[in-house]
């Protein structure tokens, strides 16, 4: 089995910065993607930046210039560097990774999620 904790969610006033982090740990043998996503309330939850175990990025528009999304390979962390926060990035933060497991599957996994409340 493999499990995914983020960290460094939290309240943050406008104009302000976080820096999230998703470590993946169990049965791995190598991480193929890694992600962030986000869920509004009262939304659907859209990705936010993705990122290949080559370093590829892609982020969503809404992002783009603020957030910057990176990888330890060597620690299975993935990092979401977020500045210039606006109230309208509040939402729980997900990570999800696309992992190859030590059993020869490739297998999406979630994890359990992080606030970011952003004042105003």
């Amino acid at each position: 089995q493999v499990q995914l904790v983020e960290s460094g969610g939290g309240s943050v006033q406008s104009g302000g910065s976080l820096r999230l982090s998703c470590e993946a740990s169990g049965n791995i043998f190598n991480i193929i993607h890694m992600s962030w996503y986000r869920q509004a309330p009262g939304k659907q939850r859209e990705l936010v930046a993705d990122i290949t175990s080559g370093g590829s990025t892609n982020y969503a528009d809404s992002v783009k210039g603020r957030f910057t999304i990176s990888i330890d390979s060597a620690k299975n962390t993935v990092y979401l560097q977020m500045n210039s926060l606006k109230p309208e990035d509040t939402a729980v933060y997900y990570c999800n990774a696309l992992i190859a497991t030590t059993r020869g599957l490739n297998a999406d996994f979630w994890g359990q999620g992080t606030q970011v409340p952003v004042s105003s």
